[in-house]
């Protein structure tokens, strides 16, 4: 069968169509993504604007538009961290839901783990071992760990880079002032989860998510390491040089889109804090992450009750 599974995040509306049946690897058909940052769009009272739903409501029609023209079978949507802690989230859905006739789920941060510890799983099988699962994106943080396909440890932080530079980064380049801010709070807000984790850091670490992917691209540029990894060492230089950029010097770089130029250096950031807190000295990259896991447990279920 054929899956549109449609993503309604913090930085993109992402249509991806997977073909898949039960029992089977599910298999890249095509990708529909738009550039939204719906986290740009809040207003002083938490609500997203009206610009930013009409914005919004012309994306997802494309995208619905999109999945009719490639005959997906069924189109598995959900919203994550943007979406989920506006002020006028449920109300945003229920309008996308009754205006194109989806059944758009707004998943947990906890959700959000599960559903990505699963995918990086089934990528990596059994023989990979423990894993400690770790996912950057614009409005969250998504850590999970465990032994099996459900993990042990399953937790989501309101400390996205898109969330955190509006929040606390400033200056073209970054202030040092705005720098330390953003380093205070994320030794505050994440304090409890680093203790929590701390038994689960000699698991095999897999890093998901633009943001890590971009940062293992930059790592193999500016010094070589190996393809799809990045190394505690090199996360070090790269942070420092990352942040004394300017959002246009950035954007320069081949592995870093312009819409991307500037939370980058917020997300490699928590990055470096992660792997410095829990002594990481390597994040391997996985391809499969949270779409693919939605897409593992629909199978699943079909399966089971098909």
């Amino acid at each position: 069968m054929r899956l549109g599974v449609l993503d309604v995040g913090s930085n993109t509306v992402h249509l991806q169509v997977i073909d898949g049946h039960r029992g089977a690897r599910p298999v890249h058909n095509s990708s529909f993504k738009t550039e939204l940052r719906l986290t740009d769009f809040l207003d002083v009272d938490g609500k997203i604007t009206g610009e930013g739903i009409t914005s919004l409501k012309g994306v997802i029609a494309a995208s619905v538009a999109e999945a009719h023209r490639l005959e997906t079978d069924e189109i598995l949507a959900f919203a994550t961290s943007a979406i989920r802690e506006a002020d006028n989230g449920s109300q945003i859905i229920d309008s996308l839901n009754e205006e194109f006739g989806l059944d758009i789920q707004v998943l947990s941060g906890e959700e959000e783990a599960n559903f990505t510890f699963l995918a990086v799983r089934r990528w990596l099988g059994w023989s990979s071992g423990d894993l400690l699962v770790i996912d950057i994106g614009g409005g969250s943080l998504e850590v999970a760990a465990g032994g099996d396909e459900s993990p042990e440890v399953a937790h989501s932080y309101p400390v996205g880079g898109s969330r955190m530079t509006r929040n606390f980064l400033k200056g073209d380049p970054f202030s040092q002032k705005s720098l330390d801010a953003l380093q205070d709070h994320f030794d505050s807000t994440l304090k409890t989860l680093i203790e929590e984790l701390s038994p689960f850091n000699s698991f095999r670490v897999i890093g998901t998510s633009k943001t890590l992917r971009t940062l293992a691209r930059i790592s193999r540029d500016f010094f070589g390491t190996p393809d799809g990894v990045i190394e505690s060492k090199s996360l070090d230089v790269m942070t420092k040089r990352l942040a004394g950029m300017t959002i246009e010097e950035r954007a320069k770089l081949p592995r870093v889109s312009p819409t991307r130029a500037d939370q980058i250096v917020a997300g490699t950031l928590l990055a470096r804090h992660l792997v410095r807190e829990l002594s990481i000295p390597i994040i391997e990259i996985c391809p499969w992450a949270l779409r693919e896991g939605i897409v593992l447990r629909r199978l699943d279920w079909l399966e089971n009750n098909g």
